[in-house]
């Protein structure tokens, strides 16, 4: 028993450095930028800690769809108790990327938001997608699964919802070249796939 809480506590501890990682990657380059090569971010170096911050968001996402295939395949139970980590790390970036856009792109002048919202639908699908990674942040934790009880699961399905508002949000960003999303793309329609109940899979065949 003391063995497998041992091992809980590391996984966590190394699970909240690696989510800070991509953070302490881009806060070294913003340094960088600041202190020694002004085109360490690139020509609008705003616009890159926008993308940075939502693509960050968007593989951690990516990291908690997987974690109950991986479960599956390997039988490392143990990494579930990280979910709920990862999924509040999953908000953590999307609001960075949203402050990113707020402070850095519109300078919190929220005036040209309310144009902006007008001009770029895409954004209001972003910000739905926002809410939602929002109430699944806010109620992972023990108490809300107490209070809520079987409606705590129903109400995490908006994970669902969430990761194909984000993938919209995506194609409709994206200019030109859609390679990128159409690899997004996939990678999401194999990971629903893989999420399915075994007992669903079973009825299909």
């Amino acid at each position: 028993m003391e063995g497998v809480v041992l091992r809980s506590f590391f996984l966590s501890r190394w699970m909240w450095g690696m989510f800070a990682l991509p953070f302490a990657w881009i806060a070294w380059q913003v340094w960088i930028s600041m202190a020694k090569n002004p085109a360490a971010l690139g020509p609008d170096p705003a616009q890159t800690l926008v993308d940075y911050f939502g693509k960050a968001a968007l593989y951690l996402l990516f990291c908690v769809l997987a974690m109950t295939p991986v479960v599956r395949l390997t039988g490392w139970n143990i990494l579930m108790r990280q979910r709920r980590a990862l999924g509040v790390s999953v908000f953590l970036y999307a609001l960075l990327h949203w402050t990113a856009y707020a402070g850095l792109l519109l300078e919190w002048q929220w005036r040209a938001l309310g144009e902006d919202l007008v001009r770029r639908p895409y954004i209001i699908v972003g910000f739905a997608a926002g809410l939602m990674l929002f109430a699944l942040a806010v109620s992972s934790n023990g108490w809300s699964v107490r209070y809520l009880g079987p409606k705590w699961r129903r109400l995490h399905k908006l994970i669902y919802p969430a990761a194909c508002l984000i993938l919209i949000h995506l194609i409709w960003v994206a200019r030109s070249d859609y390679t990128e999303i159409a690899i997004y793309s996939i990678v999401l329609v194999l990971l629903l796939i893989a999420r399915l109940p075994r007992t669903g899979r079973r009825q299909t065949r």
